[in-house]
């Protein structure tokens, strides 16, 4: 008997959250098909075939479910649990090369540009679209590279400030290509172009950046 609730519960679960993610991909549909101000609750239920009740109970009011479409694809840029000990600075360039070259194939997703297009059209009539997206969507890239920096730092590998050096292997990263996208003059670059652009960062950054003196030496 006990055995058989269990595994209506587990049953239920999975459902609510198969549910839910129906309903995060038709509110994120219609964000972007008629603008985040002017789609309502009862559209997104529609798209979803839920009920309005279902829809809150599940996932919550609109902004929400913006929250959520932007955690969840946020939640990719994170800093790998994985990630390898700092000791030498090769180390280092293997790991800002790779973590950039993950940035830049996330964030210059066509899906995600969407996003950041709809924080700029929707500035005015809802900005709170622009807030959750640099509140939750940017500053989970921006922790991750101040985090890998602070372990740099603390390795002996780098000085400075790591928000500081964040900011800067960023912009040597990206240089122009997020307003070439956003602006639609550019296509996304394919995988190749994506770690060269990544490698050269990482170089360039380090060529900025000479171990301190009383650093670690290469091994």
């Amino acid at each position: 008997m006990a055995t058989a609730s269990m595994s209506k519960r587990r049953q239920q679960g999975g459902d609510e959250t198969a549910v839910r993610e129906r309903i995060l991909e038709a509110a994120f549909a219609a964000f972007m098909k008629t603008g985040y101000a002017t789609t309502s609750t009862l559209e997104i239920a529609t798209r979803a075939r839920v009920s309005k009740r279902e829809l809150y109970a599940l996932v919550g009011n609109k902004q929400e479910m913006l929250i959520a479409c932007i955690s969840e694809r946020a939640k990719r840029l994170d800093v790998p649990a994985d990630l390898p000990v700092l000791r030498d600075r090769e180390t280092l360039a293997q790991v800002l090369t790779s973590f950039g070259t993950k940035l830049v194939r996330e964030i210059s997703d066509p899906t995600v540009i969407a996003v950041f297009r709809l924080a700029i059209a929707e500035v005015v009539q809802a900005p709170e679209v622009a807030r959750v997206l640099n509140s939750i969507g940017r500053e989970t890239s921006r922790a991750a590279l101040r985090k890998i920096m602070t372990l740099a730092q603390a390795s002996g590998l780098l000085t400075g400030r790591p928000a500081e050096l964040a900011e800067q292997f960023a912009g040597l990263l990206w240089r122009d290509l997020m307003v070439s996208l956003l602006l639609g003059v550019a296509e996304r670059p394919n995988p190749r172009e994506i770690a060269g652009r990544a490698r050269d960062a990482a170089a360039a950054f380090l060529q900025l950046h000479p171990l301190p003196k009383d650093g670690p030496t290469l091994t």
